[in-house]
């Protein structure tokens, strides 16, 4: 297809997508969920299809040379389909928040006024490399009441295809509005270009992937966005850490999975403790084949640490890799959080509750954990089942988004004929 066929191609899939989020809106809970159930089976019908497909997706990102960090969120198996069939399970099993009475005040005798929560309408959802978005997303948005508009990156276009494809036929087959899930089948840019621009039709657009791209789509769109930010996350280990903890804590948020978003990228750790810490601690990063870089601090505890620089402190390695920096206080590591932090997860290791207090109030985050890994910064973990994303915006969402996030309010007002005077 040439740019104007995918241009008029992506205007009748929005439009589609509009009108089926009318329908959607109107379902109630049990329509959803059996529509949600109904894709869940599928799935789990067809997981060797599945794989197929992706195999050939990563095979040819291996062919592409692109880095092992994005053929790791690329790369499906059976865990990790199973993963994606469980969380569609689990957000079956929430609460709709769709007609739920958020606040509802009776300002005089004869009217009632009622918040309540209804569906956003048309939710697109631009990302990369990250098939198991493309499930997630639609079980998400549908749950909520909304329809769906789904892009992929060109890596993962072929599990893309039979994801959406499957889900589609079985929430049609079970009831679910024509149009209501749209899969942008082209790696054409010009779709994006394209979805940028459909405010008439699109509600909300969601951008999932690296900054850079993140950072277009906040520039160029005219639809309003919700982006899903970078994920430079620290952690601190203050002077009065437990160190076996600190260590399980700097390990898991470290190695546990590099290429995601809620990975630690630097280490700070108070002078006090340093010298107990950073030696137990490197020796197992070695082990993990983490690449190690440092301040002169921490080089002159550590010998085989490399010298970082001023750029490490602002980058989002997604790989194994990790800067550490020696803090003098805990005025110094909030500070340092606070100038180079994307906003996303930070963590604190302590045992006084007052440090603890002080980090979370001065911390500005999307989630701040005290003793434990950023790498619980997610969804499922957070018991929304899964999630469409991490916001590190204020507006309207923040943090791990779920069902409740993909909703707005109206207010309902009732009377017995009452006017204004």
């Amino acid at each position: 297809m040439d740019n104007n066929e995918i241009k008029q191609t992506v205007q009748l899939k929005a439009r589609a997508a509009k009108e089926a989020a009318v329908k959607l809106s109107a379902m109630d809970a049990q329509q959803k969920n059996n529509i949600l159930a109904a894709m869940a089976e599928a799935l789990q019908q067809n997981i060797k299809e599945i794989l197929f497909h992706n195999e050939i997706d990563v095979q040819a990102a291996k062919d592409a040379k692109i880095t092992s960090t994005l053929i790791d969120r690329l790369t499906l198996n059976e865990k990790r389909s199973a993963d994606i069939i469980a969380g569609i399970k689990n957000v079956i099993l929430l609460q709709d928040p769709v007609g739920t009475v958020v606040e509802e005040t009776k300002p005089s005798l004869d009217i009632d006024v009622k918040k309540i929560r209804v569906p956003l309408g048309v939710i697109a959802i631009i990302y990369e490399a990250r098939p198991n978005v493309t499930v997630d997303a639609a079980t998400l948005c549908l749950k909520a009441g909304n329809a769906v508009i789904l892009k992929g990156g060109s890596e993962a276009l072929n599990t893309n295809r039979i994801l959406a494809k499957i889900i589609y036929e079985a929430g049609i087959k079970a009831g679910m509005p024509e149009g209501a899930v749209q899969f942008i089948d082209t790696a054409d840019r010009s779709a994006v270009q394209e979805l940028l621009h459909l405010d008439n039709y699109i509600d909300l657009l969601i951008p999932r992937g690296s900054e850079e791209f993140v950072s277009f789509v906040k520039k160029n769109a005219t639809v309003p966005v919700l982006s899903h930010g970078k994920g430079l996350c620290h952690t601190y280990i203050h002077k009065d850490a437990d160190i076996d903890m600190a260590i399980n804590i700097a390990v898991n948020a470290k190695c546990q999975r590099p290429s995601v978003c809620n990975a630690m990228e630097t280490l700070l750790v108070h002078k006090d403790i340093a010298d107990k810490i950073l030696p137990k601690l490197c020796e197992i990063y070695s082990k993990e084949n983490v690449e190690i870089k440092g301040c002169e601090i921490s080089k002159n505890i550590v010998n085989t640490i490399k010298p970082a620089e001023e750029k490490d402190w602002s980058t989002e390695y997604l790989d194994l890799k990790v800067s550490i920096k020696v803090v003098n206080s805990l005025e110094e590591a909030i500070a340092h959080i606070n100038k180079y932090g994307s906003k996303h997860s930070e963590a604190i290791v302590t045992s006084d509750k007052a440090s603890a207090d002080k980090f979370v109030a001065e911390v500005d985050a999307a989630a701040v954990f005290v003793n434990t890994s950023t790498r619980l910064h997610d969804g499922s973990v957070f018991g929304l089942g899964c999630e469409i994303g991490i916001s590190t915006q204020k507006l309207h969402a923040r943090g791990a988004m779920g069902i409740k996030e993909l909703t707005t309010t109206k207010y309902v007002v009732r009377s017995n004929g009452t006017i204004r005077k």
